[in-house]
This record gives structure tokens, C-alpha cells and sequence, in this order.
């Protein structure tokens, strides 16, 4: 079933009204049965349409603004560790790399692979980013080794294989400067590469900060793209300065001071941070094991803290989110009649959020028809692959 209609259900009261925006339910739709789970959900530039990744080794794509399922792309063989749309330049295009050790590029209008890159058969792609000075740059992230092809012709042009020792977890290029590459690993280490000319390790690394254990996922944000958020698998949080290496905030005891900032269940994991450039602010998404979700601000000038929750998602989910796409902002007025976002999970459900402009948002819904899934062994740790 890829949709369901609506039921009124009740409302739950806000844990603290005066501070807190409370988001509706809008919709959920059920992507699959059994024990899927979503994994990634990303937005094409014009926002006609969002991507899927799923633990059936798919990609499904819906429309944002109305839940429509348009179709599904097959192929990949193993887990689909991250999915991204290829930009203006490839507007149709949805790229995808996974643990059978590919790089795969969609049609997204007729559903079809057009190329594939592949990494070997030993090897699994934990990341990958699309860019370089000329737009035509693809790394990888291929086990504790950092791979470059040539979009244009799929040729493998380079390999970094002594900055990692371990899992490289994400590759980014830098939005204002193209040529600068950031890795980050479960060794623990986020490195700085010039990928202009001939790459190697010896002449284009160019600095590295030690995060101290093992890193799940980074971001580069701030006016000038000159700050990192960096979340480990350890649920810590650091923010740091790319360029000349500084830390600028780190939280060791990121899930207790989330979890004080609201009268809920604790924060058991963390799943993203939100960066909005217009009032230079940063979010830090927390959830709990039911499935409820929390906006934590983060103050990383002078002294350090997380800030009670300004937004909680609630009543969409009943196990881990996995994955949150905003579509407005929390603070302007949204282009995306008046819907938040959308977020997915270890449900297998993608749950639609209105915003708080919205004249419905204080009435909730959820399906009537989602089926209610079986009791199972949760994994111990939530990542993937790790």
C-alpha cells in the first residue's frame, strides 16, 4: 500500500505550551510491510520530488506536497547507504551508492539505470558526493580508501588510501569551494583535501581534526560554509571550524542535555542537525525509541548548550526515525503550503508534518488502514553499517 486516508485522532496537550510549536500529522503513508525500514529521504532541487532508500535494497519516489508514489528504482544488491539528486546540471537524475560496492545513476522519468560506477567487488560505498571545480568530480567513501572517477566517462582518476585507517562514513564537497573535499571515518579523524590537479594523499590533504571516536555523519554549515557539526556514533556532538581546525562547541553529554530540555521520554539517539543560514541557527533532531522527535537548539558561541525544544514531532511514528526532510523553515512563513516536513523510520512508515501556520494544525491525523506491525528483535545499533 504506498497510501491511506486520514482519521481524526486526538490531539495530545503540548509538554510546555508557552516555548514549544507542536506539528500536526498530516499524513503517513505505509512504503512497505514486514520489517523495511527507511533508511534516507532527499528533496529534488524544485521539490517536485522526494527519494526513498529503503532496506529492500529500493528507492521510492513520492511527491512531497501530496504523498503521490510516482515509482521505484531496482537494482542494487546489497544495502543503499546514501541517495542524493544529481543537481540542476542532471536535474533528472538520482545517484545512489551501496554495500555491493556500486555508485548507480536513475532516470528518475522512466524509473531506468543510465550508468553505474563500480568500486569492485570487495568493496562497499558508505558515501559519496558529486562536484570538484569542474562539476564532474565523484568521490567515494570505499572502505577506509577515498576513490575519484570522472563523471563524464566513469573513469577511476584517483585513490586516497593513507589519510583513513578506517570506514570512511561521509565524503562532502564544500558548497562555495568546489574543490575542497571533507571526510570523515570511524577512525575518528575529519580531513580537508584539495582536489584540483592530480590527486594524492602526500601533496593535496590538507588538514585533519581528530574527533576522537568513531563518526557517524557530518554537515558543513555557517555564512561562508566554514563550520562543521559532526555526530559520532556515540550520540556526541562537536562543531568545529574547517579552516583553521578549531573546536567551537563539544557535547559529550549531548542525549542528557537534550533529553532535560523537555518533560518527555529521554532522547535515546540523534538523526540529523538542521542549519538555517537566514537567522545563522542551528538545530540538533533528537528521538526517542517510540518514534517522537525533537528540535533542540544549539548554542555554540560563548558557552556551550542545547536549548529546550523549540518543535516536537509526535504521534507519527512507533519506533526509530531514521530520516527528517524540512520544508520550511521554523521561524519564516513557508513556500510548501504550510507543510513542515517529512520524516521516516524503522516503521517503514514516511510521516507528513504541518507546519504551524498551518489553519489545521491543531487537528492531527493518521491512517486507519496502516497495519500494526509485529513485536521483533530490535538490532543493537541502529547504524548502518556499522
Amino acid at each position: 500500500m504506498e497510501s491511506s486516508e486520514a482519521m481524526d485522532v486526538e490531539e495530545q496537550p503540548s509538554p510546555n505550551p508557552t516555548n514549544v510549536k507542536r506539528f500536526g500529522l498530516k499524513n503517513s503513508i505505509q512504503t512497505n510491510f514486514g520489517d523495511d525500514y527507511v533508511f534516507q529521504i532527499v528533496p529534488k532541487d524544485d521539490w517536485s520530488a522526494m527519494a526513498v532508500s529503503l532496506s529492500t535494497n529500493a528507492v521510492k519516489l513520492y511527491s512531497p506536497m501530496a504523498g503521490q508514489y510516482f515509482g521505484e528504482f531496482k537494482g542494487h544488491t546489497a544495502t543503499i547507504n546514501q541517495i542524493l539528486f544529481s543537481g540542476t546540471s542532471h536535474h533528472q537524475v538520482l545517484c545512489s551508492c551501496s554495500s555491493d560496492g556500486t555508485v548507480r545513476a536513475w532516470d528518475t522519468r522512466t524509473f531506468q539505470q543510465v550508468s553505474c560506477i563500480n568500486a569492485g567487488s570487495s568493496q562497499e560505498v558508505f558515501s559519496f558526493c558529486l562536484g570538484g571545480t569542474s562539476g564532474n568530480l565523484v568521490a567515494a567513501g570505499c572502505k577506509s580508501q577515498i576513490l575519484f572517477w570522472d563523471w563524464r566517462n566513469m573513469k577511476q582518476i584517483a585513490c586516497l588510501e593513507d589519510s583513513h585507517v578506517e570506514d570512511v562514513t561521509q565524503v562532502h564537497f564544500v558548497p562555495n569551494e568546489q574543490g575542497k573535499l571533507i571526510s570523515a571515518s570511524v577512525d575518528g579523524l575529519i580531513c580537508t583535501f584539495d582536489t584540483t590537479g592530480d590527486i594524492n594523499d602526500d601533496d593535496h590533504l590538507e588538514s585533519v581534526i581528530n574527533m576522537g571516536t568513531s563518526i557517524a555523519k557530518v554537515g558543513i554549515f555557517g555564512e561562508s560554509y566554514q563550520k562543521l557539526w559532526c555526530l559520532t556514533h556515540i550520540e556526541t556532538l562537536g562543531i568545529w571550524n574547517w579552516k583553521d581546525g578549531r573546536n567551537e562547541g563539544n557535547f559529550s553529554d549531548a542525549r542528557t542535555l537534550a533529553s532535560e530540555s523537555w518533560n518527555l521520554d529521554n532522547v535515546d539517539y540523534f538523526i540529523d542537525c538542521h542549519y538555517y543560514r537566514e537567522s545563522d541557527k542551528l538545530w540538533l533532531i533528537g528521538g526517542t525509541n517510540a518514534g517522537t522527535m525533537g528540535y533542540f537548539p544549539v548554542n555554540y558561541k560563548g558557552v556551550a548548550t542545547i536549548g529546550a525544544a523549540e518543535a516536537i514531532l509526535e504521534g507519527g511514528h512507533t519506533s526509530v526515525i531514521r530520516s527528517v526532510l524540512p520544508m520550511s523553515k521554523i521561524h519564516s512563513n513557508s513556500p510548501t503550503q504550510d507543510i513542515f516536513g517529512w520524516t521516516g523510520g524503522e516503521d517503514g512508515r514516511l510521516c507528513c508534518w504541518l507546519s504551524d501556520h498551518s489553519s489545521e494544525s491543531n487537528r492531527s491525523w493518521i491512517s486507519s488502514t496502516l497495519i500494526t506491525r509485529p513485536e521483533k528483535t530490535r538490532k543493537k545499533n541502529r547504524h548502518q553499517p556499522y
